[in-house]
């Protein structure tokens, strides 16, 4: 969206309509780089966040495993102790 300056009428009589003309398309020329430039900025940004957010969520499966596998070893251990317990106090 362009730029819509309006510009009093002794503006214009003072430095004419060419360069007043002139003067408003640099600004718009100037806003339409900065909108681009901020929507590229935008853009990379996103990419990078939607990166980082793919790498945490390969993190997050990886300690999943992790941990199931140290629960695995926690319940087989504290099964092993329950039996050798009951075992030593049932006298089998």
């Amino acid at each position: 969206m362009p730029i819509t300056a309006k510009l009093s009428r002794e503006f214009y009589d003072r430095f004419g309509d060419n360069a007043v003309n002139e003067l408003v398309g640099l600004l718009n020329d100037m806003d339409m780089t900065f909108k681009t430039e901020l929507r590229q900025l935008n853009d990379q940004n996103f990419e990078r966040l939607e990166r980082r957010i793919a790498e945490l969520r390969a993190e997050m499966a990886d300690l999943k495993a992790e941990l199931i596998k140290w629960m695995f070893l926690f319940w087989l251990g504290t099964i092993a102790t329950m039996l050798g317990f009951g075992r030593f106090f049932l006298g089998g």
